[in-house]
């Protein structure tokens, strides 16, 4: 993907909305919108959309066992199958 031929106007954006919204379903990457000659908006299809929050939400979840870890509020592993073998002896 090479966002240079990505980036446009957007007077662009309002004289080719339709066309626009089809190629981002194609294509699937995303296109920048300048205002003044400056960067103000991303748009991208729903799918590369979802997809990208998918992965942010699973970048949190590993960034947050990581400051886990470095906190040690960690157990091992067999700690753990330990009380699960404790907890099913006392049933």
């Amino acid at each position: 993907m090479r966002l240079s031929n990505q980036i446009k106007p957007i007077s662009y954006l309002k004289a080719h909305a339709a066309e626009i919204i089809r190629n981002l379903g194609d294509e699937g990457d995303p296109l920048i919108i300048t205002q003044n000659g400056e960067a103000k908006v991303v748009i991208q299809d729903i799918k590369s959309f979802e997809e990208t929050q998918e992965t942010i939400a699973l970048l949190k979840i590993l960034a947050l066992g990581n400051r886990q870890i470095e906190e040690g509020k960690v157990v091992s592993a067999s700690e753990v199958v330990k009380g699960i073998r404790k907890g099913k002896e006392s049933l």
